[in-house]
């Protein structure tokens, strides 16, 4: 496609962009395992992370570094990279720069679904660990799948009637959360808490529930590149070309959507990660989406690893939800593109 092509200069600058990118997240993860109430000094994080089975540190810090901060960071790391793939599909099938995963309701629906489970235990319900999470996964696809209905004319799927559902379902998945709220007692701090985002307490369960749904998404979209690639075109142009449109909306949109609400449903609603990035991905290594989806995954894993080591180290011993910290990243960002696109 005109603008996507690429040379061997683009080549070496991804390859670059690739190994950097791994070199940032071996400091990262390093500097957030280390660091914390309990330091952990480098040589003996090396030795516990190189001998798992006979390290000669202290038993206090294996436990530290297994049980806690190391889940902590590969959660991280793929929340970050679920949340940016989102954003890149997103942002390539709406072709709209200020698309992000929460477009189509996921994040309003997955804070709903939280709130059910909250005010459900508060009322005597199943009080498990995993009933949160279970229900705002739930609680996110539904939205999207009522969206998708919502914005169906006929056998087609205008972006446009997608977009307008996905606002009108945002707002009245937030009107419930807020008349929910009035009955979730002592535990509306949870739930204001949850919808702010945060990594807190999480551990290897959660790494393990996200994996099924980052490797299935990554897999869909490493096989939609082009697809992708066409719709930056248009629905015309692709269609001419041999793309099955609808089909290929059906499976984005899906795609997307698992993504974001495995994201959500393990780390609560951390706005802006899958806006900016793609933005960042896109200066380095262009438009087409073959070098823009690993691309997107590494620098989202970065980041949202970084956000997440200040967030508990800026104010300790209070810990701020990292969804605080993207938003003060993301909200100039965000004015600066609306502001972009008005210019034009």
């Amino acid at each position: 496609m005109p603008g996507l092509k690429s040379g061997p200069e683009s080549a070496s600058r991804f390859r670059w962009m690739l190994w950097g990118s791994g070199l940032l997240l071996a400091v990262l993860g390093a500097t957030a395992a280390a660091l914390g109430p309990v330091a952990v000094p480098l040589p003996q994080l090396l030795n516990i992370l190189l001998h798992p089975r006979g390290s000669a540190a202290p038993e206090y810090l294996q436990t530290i570094v297994w049980q806690i901060r190391l889940p902590r960071v590969l959660l991280a790391m793929e929340v970050g990279a679920a949340l940016s793939l989102a954003g890149v599909t997103y942002q390539g099938l709406f072709r709209n720069p200020l698309a992000d995963p929460y477009v189509l309701g996921v994040s309003s629906g997955a804070a709903l679904g939280a709130t059910l489970a909250v005010v459900w235990r508060h009322w005597g319900g199943p009080s498990g660990a995993w009933v949160l999470p279970a229900l705002a996964f739930a609680g996110a696809l539904f939205t999207t799948a009522v969206v998708y209905l919502l914005g169906q004319q006929g056998r087609r799927l205008p972006l446009t009637g997608l977009l307008l559902a996905g606002v009108a379902v945002s707002a009245m998945s937030s009107a419930l959360v807020s008349a929910l709220l009035i009955f979730a007692g002592q535990s509306m701090q949870e739930v204001v808490y949850w919808m702010m985002g945060s990594l807190n307490g999480r551990g290897w369960p959660e790494v393990v529930s996200i994996l099924p749904f980052l490797a299935g998404g990554s897999a869909i979209l490493a096989v939609s590149a082009r697809p992708l690639d066409l719709f930056l075109a248009g629905e015309e142009r692709a269609q001419a070309l041999g793309l099955p449109v609808e089909a290929t909306k059906l499976l984005l949109l899906t795609s997307g959507a698992l993504l974001a609400a495995a994201a959500v449903a393990t780390s609560g609603v951390i706005g802006f990660a899958g806006l900016i990035i793609p933005h960042a991905a896109r200066l380095l290594v262009g438009p087409a989406h073959r070098r823009l989806l690993p691309a997107a995954a590494l620098l989202g894993a970065a980041f949202l690893l970084a956000t997440d080591t200040v967030a508990r180290l800026m104010v300790q011993p209070v810990e701020l939800p990292i969804g605080v910290i993207t938003a003060v990243c993301g909200s100039p960002f965000f004015l600066w593109l609306l502001r972009r696109q008005a210019a034009r």
